[in-house]
């Protein structure tokens, strides 16, 4: 999530996990850690080494298909990623990208903590699956609450919403950022809903990563976002290095995808503040909790029609 001394690649979107065997999501992140690499080899020591394994350039880039980046969004400079329309979206809510599935459900806590100039903070997210619908761009999409606290307080919780296109590649279609201070609200200034105010929603997850892709998550002029990511390392661990173009002094952001399982891990290399987190638990809701998270969701969405001009836009969320 989104804090005033966070860079914008620590949003909640960007925390996502998908469905793993509840109980031994620790022993999971542990093991799979250990191993990746594509031929096997060990896991970097460091963010650091998991970057400079990539291949500086990306002739194996996927083909230009629908929803996948065209070559000119894999190689180059940062500034010239091409940004796709994606799509198009015959079952968008079916999100079974095995390094992204999103279960209607889930829910996955991740411990770590902060570091900046003032030192280490204990920081948590937990990341849910609605079984709630949004309609973004004139696509339906998988609603997803996140809620992030630092020093077991409230920082932030948000609304994420997520399509996959018939290419297997997961999208991004807007976030409603909630920031609190002293576990009051405060606003909700980073809202963004793509195709509002000139929003560019990209890719969250590629439908065939591979090693050297580069492709934008996302790039929102009006509240100067701009999300890049780069395939750095495919196998046993997807590894994923993030930056921001319009923040360079937030540094690189890595995470870790493991197939069937999603995210495990969130590491740092550079920047004023780095967030370090690890899958802890994970869980499937039953009645009484998805009654409470789906209450909580819906209050959000009707909130944001009074706090946020963009998320105007949009109708309602509805159940499936």
């Amino acid at each position: 999530m989104i804090r005033p001394q966070l860079p914008r690649s620590s949003r909640p979107g960007r925390l996502m996990l998908a469905t793993a065997a509840p109980g031994g999501a620790a022993l999971l992140a542990c093991g799979l850690l250990a191993g990746c690499g594509s031929s096997g080899s060990a896991a970097p020591s460091s963010p650091a080494a998991a970057t400079s394994s990539a291949p500086a350039a990306a002739s194996s880039a996927p083909a230009a298909v629908s929803g996948t980046p065209p070559a000119s969004a894999t190689t180059g400079p940062i500034g010239s990623v091409a940004q796709p329309a994606g799509g198009p979206f015959p079952a968008p809510l079916a999100i079974t990208n095995p390094l992204f599935p999103l279960a209607v459900g889930s829910q996955f806590t991740y411990e770590g903590k902060i570091v900046n100039s003032e030192g280490a903070h204990e920081h948590s997210v937990t990341f849910t699956v609605t079984d709630l619908v949004k309609h973004v761009d004139g696509t339906q999409t998988v609603v997803a609450l996140d809620q992030d606290y630092l020093e077991g307080q409230l920082q932030e919780q948000e609304l994420a919403f997520f399509a996959q296109d018939d290419a297997g590649n997961v999208w991004n279609f807007g976030e409603y950022p909630e920031e609190y201070d002293n576990g009051k609200f405060t606003g909700a200034p980073s809202t963004w809903i793509r195709g509002t105010d000139g929003a560019y929603g990209g890719i969250h997850m590629l439908g065939q990563p591979t090693a050297g892709a580069q492709y934008r998550e996302g790039l929102v002029p009006a509240i100067q976002f701009d999300d890049v990511s780069r395939v750095a390392r495919t196998g046993q661990v997807l590894v994923i290095d993030e930056t921001s173009p319009n923040d360079p002094a937030s540094g690189h952001q890595i995470k870790y995808y493991s197939p069937h399982t999603g995210l495990v891990r969130v590491s740092a290399r550079g920047g004023d503040t780095q967030e370090f987190l690890t899958l802890a638990a994970v869980r499937h809701l039953d009645t009484a909790a998805m009654t409470k998270a789906r209450a909580e969701a819906l209050a959000m969405d009707q909130r944001a029609y009074h706090v946020s001009k963009v998320y105007r836009v949009t109708p309602s969320v509805q159940g499936r």
